[in-house]
């Protein structure tokens, strides 16, 4: 006779997530806040008397996010892509708002923020969510226009060149560069020919380059960034600073909250230079482990991808392809630009670094895709769902 512990395993129903998708953003949320809170911990008690500020800021947008991912789960995948193209006007009009003096906040001489106080909130991290949930929906649309016709992915383009003319008008040339990149990384993935990709991919390079040398700033930026250790207290002031945190990192660190680099020499180490923070505290062996991580995630967001496909659910298939392909470049970027690989711009370490707006994105993000898990599973096990 069987006994009870044992009939009970061969019943027990199967996982309706993604155990190790769901294992991956724990430990990288978790080794986030750590990080976070080791290189904002000086200036938060120095300029705040409150050393766990950031800490706590960091973990109510978390709750936050949570609570918002919670109501997110529980949205069925195709009512984002009837709504896809409504969500998108929404979000090109509040672009244009944040320009409205009065109505866009500056900071640091950007003007990226929409609100007032606590509820202020960056648009640009909600353009690069909304621009994937509308490529998916366009790419079902139009897929054999995309695969065939110069016409399929020069109408999008029309769309996108709105979209980033007013990002940077903030100006937000990092989110830009990652909005641009993840609709093309998207539309490769949807079939676009190779001769039309690579023509379309040199003109978006060209643009890009145009615009990168356009502003004073930005070549500024970008001819430090080529020689930072010519002009180490000016132009190339955080970028030699963040080599400093990578060259005194070594094999293994320095050791968890010894950073040197943290106390008022790394600007923004908390937010865009979090990777540096972390290749100094934790040397070769912590970098490795966070890139892991992150791969890891990026592959099993493409594999749930991959099991939409063959379940013939394309749209949930390209919204999980563009999130694992926004997510792979913000990541790279963000670690290139730390270790003086890519120009300085500002972009944070997804769901490691501080900011309220990108916690916020992030857990959409993450809901959704487990969302997409989640329907992939019961459509696996025969379950339809209630329309």
């Amino acid at each position: 006779m069987r006994s009870y512990s044992q009939t009970s395993k061969m019943i027990a129903p199967p996982a309706l997530y993604d155990k190790w998708f769901f294992f991956l953003v724990i430990c990288i949320v978790t080794l986030g806040l750590l990080m976070m809170t080791s290189a904002s911990i000086v200036v938060s008690d120095r300029q705040l008397h409150q050393p766990f500020y950031f800490l706590y800021k960091q973990l109510i947008f978390l709750t936050l996010g949570m609570l918002l991912g919670s109501i997110l789960l529980q949205i069925e995948i195709a009512w984002w892509e009837k709504w896809g193209g409504y969500l998108l006007m929404v979000v090109m009009l509040m672009l244009a708002l944040v320009l409205v003096p009065g109505v866009g906040h500056s900071a640091n001489g950007s003007a990226r923020w929409i609100g007032y106080g606590p509820l202020s909130f960056q648009v640009s991290e909600l353009t690069k969510f909304v621009v994937v949930i509308y490529m998916a929906g366009y790419l079902i649309r139009r897929n054999e226009e995309i695969r065939s016709q110069w016409s399929g992915f020069l109408k999008p383009m029309c769309i996108l060149g709105v979209i980033a003319f007013l990002l940077l008008r903030e100006p937000d040339f990092g989110a830009t560069v990652v909005v641009v990149t993840t609709t093309l990384g998207m539309m490769f993935l949807a079939g676009m020919r190779l001769r039309h990709f690579s023509v379309l991919l040199s003109f978006v390079v060209g643009a890009l380059a145009v615009i990168a040398v356009s502003a004073p700033y930005r070549l500024i930026r970008l001819t430090s960034f080529l020689n930072p250790w010519a002009n180490p207290f000016d132009t190339g002031y955080q970028l030699t600073q963040s080599l400093i945190a990578f060259g005194r990192g070594g094999w293994f660190g320095v050791g968890l909250g010894k950073s040197i680099q943290k106390m008022f020499y790394l600007p923004e180490a908390h937010t865009d230079f979090l990777f540096a923070v972390i290749a100094e505290e934790l040397g070769l062996i912590g970098m490795i482990a966070v890139i892991l991580l992150f791969f890891l995630l990026v592959v099993r967001i493409f594999m749930i991808g991959r099991d939409c496909q063959s379940l013939n659910k394309h749209f949930a298939g390209y919204l999980a392809y563009g999130f694992a392909t926004w997510i792979a470049i913000q990541f790279a970027v963000s670690i290139g630009v730390n270790s003086g690989l890519l120009p300085t711009k500002g972009l944070t370490l997804p769901l490691m670094s501080y900011g309220g707006s990108s916690v916020l994105v992030n857990c959409m993000v993450i809901a959704m895709i487990l969302r997409i898990d989640h329907e992939n599973k019961l459509t696996s096990l025969g379950i339809k769902l209630r329309q």
